[in-house]
């Protein structure tokens, strides 16, 4: 095998976004993937309008938007009496960013950038597990747990929660919320789907708990996540998560959350961790991408638009400084990349463990956010202007955050 331009660790949505990314300006990929074939877990996933605007730069919007569900609404909803606290119009949330609020399986989104891929010519490696990482002189090696090396201008590590190349720039370890999630999706002709409006995006939020629901594949799936904080964990136990603790979590929520419960899927479940934000990404031609960079808490529903958006903004770096030969200055590149990701990332995954610990509030507080929430003007976008905008190619792009609202102002 000839020498690639560069080498992507890791066929999840970041890594196979990032190879798509730097193909299509003219770079020779190759993606290494340690699994014996490349697929994703996992039920549905939201893609708000900062990644279909990416995904229609890639002419891959269309296509997704076939695959998934444009729903027209977004609603929240108080799990223990299941009244609603506030929703946005997502038709209206569309003419305001330009790109719809998409809904989408992992697994159909996983197969339209793998697809992708293909198409372009990355060179797809299965069965590669990286076990080590380093710089060279005029770039950086990767080695398999075969022994066998590649190298490339530049490494980008895509590899995940549990990142080797991680290790390279932090001395740190994933942070356990103590919250573990239940998906499950139930097939349109049952009784449980007719009559749920597949139009919306729903959330329920309850004490130390919350119910998501939404439609998927036109129509075909009700998609559900069921999560909740495990007494076991916060005791120290190791088997924690359990399907005993499912039903206990949501034994105090209103119907509608506690008859989506037996569709679940209870053979398997997802702990869910993140870690402390780290502000530096690069290490000489070592570059961080996605959950190895920033793995956040599902709240904002931004962990694979994060990655997504690290690859486009590393591509549109790469062009930048790339050379008429076609060689790309590496440094500038990867310069420009570190200063402006990190720190949008870092609001992102701080800004997730604050909305989670929102949404699970109980007594006095609840009622607080309820109240607020309840005021709140459908068409009020203070709180998603900073996330919902172009993608930031540099720190002076970078919205300003919104300024947030204290649970005592509530009346």
């Amino acid at each position: 095998m000839s020498q690639p331009d560069v080498i992507v660790v890791g066929g999840g949505l970041g890594g196979l976004g990032a190879a798509f990314s730097l193909t299509r300006q003219g770079l020779r990929v190759r993606l290494l993937e340690r699994a014996p074939a490349f697929g994703e877990v996992g039920a549905g996933i939201q893609l708000a309008p900062n990644c279909t605007r990416i995904l229609d730069d890639y002419g891959l919007l269309d296509e997704a938007v076939r695959l998934g569900v444009v729903p027209d609404s977004m609603v929240m909803r108080d799990a223990v009496d299941g009244s609603e606290l506030t929703r946005l119009d997502l038709r209206d949330l569309e003419k305001r960013y330009g790109y719809p609020y998409l809904v989408i399986h992992r697994s159909d989104l996983h197969g339209l950038l793998l697809r992708a891929c293909e198409r372009v010519g990355v060179e797809l490696i299965t069965d590669a597990p990286v076990t080590s990482y380093e710089n060279t002189g005029g770039g950086a090696r990767v080695t398999l747990s075969t022994g066998e090396t590649h190298e490339a201008g530049v490494v980008i590590a895509a590899d995940g929660l549990h990142s080797l190349a991680r290790e390279l720039l932090v001395d740190d370890e994933p942070v356990s919320s103590a919250y573990v999630a239940y998906r499950g999706t139930v097939p349109a002709e049952l009784p449980r789907v007719r009559s749920t409006d597949l139009g919306e995006v729903v959330v329920y939020v309850g004490p130390s708990c919350h119910f998501v629901h939404y439609g998927l594949r036109g129509g075909e799936l009700l998609n559900q996540v069921a999560v909740f904080e495990s007494p076991k964990a916060l005791a120290g136990q190791e088997d924690w998560g359990t399907p005993d603790e499912l039903d206990a979590a949501f034994a105090r929520t209103c119907d509608f959350v506690r008859d989506g419960l037996p569709y679940m899927w209870r053979d398997k479940w997802w702990r869910m961790f993140d870690r402390e934000p780290a502000m530096t990404w690069v290490h000489d031609r070592i570059a961080l991408l996605g959950d190895s960079a920033h793995p956040p808490l599902q709240y904002i529903a931004q962990g694979a638009i994060m990655a997504i958006e690290d690859g486009w903004v590393l591509g549109e770096h790469i062009a930048r400084n790339r050379a008429a030969d076609g060689t790309v200055d590496w440094d500038p590149a990867l310069t420009a990349y570190q200063a402006v990701r990190p720190e949008h990332c870092r609001r992102v995954v701080t800004t997730s463990r604050k909305w989670g610990e929102l949404w699970h509030l109980d007594g006095v507080p609840r009622e607080q956010r309820n109240t607020l929430l309840r005021a709140r003007d459908t068409y009020d976008y203070s709180f998603t202007d900073w996330l919902y905008g172009p993608t930031a190619l540099t720190p002076d792009q970078e919205p300003e955050m919104f300024t947030p609202i204290p649970l005592s102002s509530a009346s």
